[in-house]
């Protein structure tokens, strides 16, 4: 890249790829223009104030010229190898480089030329003139092809600036007036006219084509650069730098931009939407994505979103278009402090309502607060607790006809509240196995529930209570121990509770004096003992096969309700009184009988013995 300015007047060469500065050099005149004669920085042309025009080499300074007048502009015909000068004369001068020396000059109809340029394309030259006038010559024939007016009465001045597009069918000349204007090569009709709206000069024109190929037109004047479509003239973006702009490069397929400006620094200006960033400056596209992320709304933390429906019931509807309202979608946002003002006047009871409704709020709160009891199950036996509670309550309040549930009490009554059992339902030695032998030998008429079906009631009817309530935010995972550890639960609500003792409370429970009754007649007779090691023992007065008949129609009375267990208690007592002498006799009576068989052999059952 190359940058010529002043003071002093000097030129920069900018290695891009290194993004850095690669030499600079001091002239003794101002640069009015220049051109690169090769591909890189090894021939260069400068057209400077004084009338002179300076080759420069990679060296340095390699030969200069005078021109007969002052030069405005310059184009090099890499075709022919002329270097085309126009300024203050109605003569284009030609520098032939190959030969070098200057050649016959081309003669203008105009008195005077600003601008010029050749189409890459066909080699065409095209001068603009300072009356407005357009001029095309073939450099082969040497000759003007060409004249017309681009400059009508509304824009006064002359041509400033011009620039073939490249397919060569077409030109854009921009005017004194901040007018530019595009033309077919064949017609003197434009295709379209645009207005920069701000009177300044048209000092550069650009044809840029997008990745997507769409090709657009970048205009700039001293104080904005535009880019709008070719074909319908839609703006498309601006940029208006602090500065007045001097010159715009452009890289083509690219959104990168640069301008020279009356500062000592350069303006960058890089678009993603006209292009991707070039590959020597590709970090571009990094932190276009960062600032892209970073966008924040505006919030308004102190400002009210109202509809226009709203404003109408406030009577602030001429306040839309002042600072006080700010449009936002469908509506707008207003300062609290105005919206309070503006609904005690229009709403003067409104605050009272407003204050008679929290209070009542207040008061269902409460009385809400004082009906709801929250209940907790012990943390160790969770389910006596809950059948003792069934029990205390049918003791109290009985059922109704149907078997349903009169009252309401709470799982867990007094005796849960005694002291002397209060380690029953915190020491986890005191814990109740329902699952062991023994205590379904000692239990046969306990339902018999699966433990999912035991988890279900009690989540179903009391809350899971927490052991500990600091470790609350501890975190989702679970520890294994911790989950076979007795759970305490507490009822959600009076209704849970009710159908937790409904569901508990069927007609095959006997209560339990009536239980613990049954249990006395059936240890009587028991001989064969669960806990620990087996052990048996024989009673020669036992009943005989008839009476264990009845004994086991008797055991299984308990299944069918109280009745049946009370006959089933009578068939015990029967027994009991036929064998009263037996068992008063006891071990020793027993033992006595087996000593004075083994003496005299096994006894022999019939009329005689041997």
């Amino acid at each position: 890249a190359m940058v010529g300015g002043l003071p002093p007047p000097q030129v920069k060469c900018y290695d891009l790829s290194q993004l850095s500065a690669k030499w600079s050099r001091g002239l003794d005149a101002e640069v009015v223009d220049f051109q690169c004669l090769s591909d890189d920085y090894s021939k260069l042309a400068f057209l400077c104030a004084d009338r002179s025009i300076r080759f420069h080499a990679k060296f340095g300074a390699y030969y200069q010229t005078r021109t007969p007048k002052q030069g405005r502009d310059l184009a090099y015909s890499e075709n022919t190898g002329d270097l085309c000068v126009v300024g203050s004369s109605s003569e284009v001068w030609r520098l032939n480089l190959e030969q070098g020396r200057f050649l016959q000059p081309l003669e203008s109809a105009c008195e005077e030329l600003n601008v010029c340029g050749i189409s890459p394309t066909h080699g065409l030259f095209a001068a603009g003139s300072g009356d407005g006038e357009l001029e095309c010559f073939d450099l082969r024939a040497r000759k003007s092809c060409a004249t017309m007016r681009v400059c009508d009465q509304r824009d006064e001045g002359g041509v400033t600036s011009l620039r073939f597009d490249p397919n060569g069918l077409q030109i854009a000349v921009g005017s004194e007036g901040g007018y530019i204007r595009l033309y077919d090569l064949r017609s003197s009709r434009p295709l379209r006219v645009k207005d920069h709206m701000n009177g300044f000069p048209i000092i550069d024109l650009k044809y840029h084509t997008s990745v997507d190929g769409t090709r657009r037109v970048v205009s700039t004047d001293k104080k904005i650069v535009k880019v709008w479509d070719e074909r319908t003239g839609t703006p498309y973006t601006s940029i208006e730098p602090g500065y007045e702009i001097n010159d715009l490069c452009m890289w083509d397929k690219t959104g990168l931009m640069m301008m020279t400006q009356e500062h000592t620094q350069m303006s960058v200006y890089f678009t993603p939407a006209l292009g991707a960033a070039p590959k020597w400056c590709s970090f571009l596209e990094n932190l276009t994505e960062e600032m892209e992320e970073q966008q924040q709304e505006t919030l308004y933390d102190d400002y009210r979103f109202v509809t226009k429906e709203e404003l109408d019931k406030l009577h602030l509807s001429h306040l839309i278009g002042t600072k006080m309202l700010r449009a936002y979608m469908h509506g707008y946002f207003m300062d609290n402090r105005l919206y309070g003002k503006a609904k005690a006047i229009a709403e003067p009871f409104s605050y009272e309502d407003f204050k008679k409704k929290k209070i009542k709020e207040k008061l269902e709160e409460e009385r809400t607060s004082r009906i709801t009891v929250k209940k907790k199950a012990p943390k160790v036996n969770a389910m006596l607790a809950a059948r003792i509670g069934t029990a205390e309550r049918e003791d109290v309040e009985g059922v109704d006809e149907d078997g349903d549930d009169v009252g309401v009490v709470a799982p867990g009554g007094s005796l849960l509240d005694d002291d002397r059992f209060a380690a029953m339902f915190k020491d986890e030695q005191f814990e109740i196995n329902e699952d062991d032998e023994a205590f379904k030998a000692l239990h046969p008429n306990a339902p018999k529930l699966k433990k999912n079906e035991r988890k279900e009631i009690l989540e179903d009817h009391f809350e899971l209570v927490s052991d500990d309530e600091g470790d609350a935010d501890g975190g989702d995972e679970v520890d294994d121990d911790d989950a076979n550890e007795p759970k305490m639960y507490a009822a959600k609500d009076e209704f849970h509770a009710n159908a937790f003792k409904d569901g508990r409370a069927t007609k095959a429970d006997l209560p339990l004096q009536e239980r613990a009754k049954l249990e006395r007649a059936r240890e009587k007779t028991k001989r064969a003992r669960v806990t620990g090691n087996r052990e048996a023992f024989f009673d020669a007065s036992a009943p005989k096969s008839e009476s264990m008949k009845r004994l086991g129609k008797a055991r299984t009375a308990d299944e069918y309700g109280v009745d049946e267990g009370l006959r089933a208690e009578g068939a015990w007592k029967e027994q009991v009184s036929g064998h009263a002498r037996g068992k008063r006799r006891g071990m020793d009576g027993v033992l006595g009988k087996m000593d004075k068989a083994n003496k005299g052999g096994p006894p022999r059952r019939g009329k005689g013995k041997k």
